[in-house]
């Protein structure tokens, strides 16, 4: 194995089948990051199939397939009565709410933490433990587009840290929860945002 196993979230059963993939690589999983994402532009002007099927894409991608692969850990650590370790990667959006135009984004990621806290709530007594971030804008291919058509300054602007989050910023929070975070930090989420909001 290089390392990589690929899936299309967009896809029915894509999510089963990159677990199974990975279990059946790897022998077991001891930690589940959900990362894989979408920012598409969905504005209520559009046409209603139109509309209804831009929502319906986010939630596969953004929280559906994140549930599932959550359902999947969990069974698998129950199973084998071993820990484990969940670190969703929510948004800012999940609090702050989002652009007119993404209502489903906004929805998908708080749906994200409201899973997480319900996971963190159930399972702490088997010893598996369930964690979000919120980032804010993050310098990655998805936050540039829209930085560049929403005028990155005005955007910027709104960030009293000044400047976006990078990469590597977010991936040591995750890397932090996923390996030595404090068990009685279970349920807990993390803003990752530069102050642009402040819960």
């Amino acid at each position: 194995m290089d390392g990589f196993i690929a899936a299309d979230l967009d896809q029915p059963g894509a999510a089963a089948a990159l677990w199974h993939s990975a279990i059946e690589s790897l022998g077991s999983v001891d930690v589940l990051i959900n990362n894989a994402g979408v920012f598409e532009a969905n504005p209520i002007d559009g046409g209603d199939e139109e509309w209804l099927a831009g929502w319906e894409r986010t939630m596969r991608i953004n929280l559906t397939a994140s549930a599932e692969l959550c359902r999947l850990a969990v069974r698998h650590w129950q199973t084998r009565g071993v820990p484990g370790r969940i670190v969703n990667v929510a948004s800012r959006a999940a609090y702050r709410g989002d652009s007119p135009a993404h209502w489903h984004y906004a929805a998908s990621k708080s749906g994200m933490v409201a899973m997480t806290k319900t996971i963190a709530r159930a399972y702490a007594k088997d010893e598996i433990l369930a964690f979000a971030i919120c980032p804010g804008f993050t310098m990655t291919g998805m936050a540039d587009d829209y930085l560049a058509s929403r005028g990155g300054d005005k955007l910027l602007a709104d960030i009293p840290l000044g400047r976006v989050a990078m990469p590597d910023e977010v991936a040591e929070v995750v890397r932090w929860l996923a390996l030595d975070a404090p068990a009685s930090m279970t349920g807990a989420v993390l803003d990752v945002n530069g102050a642009s909001y402040v819960r």
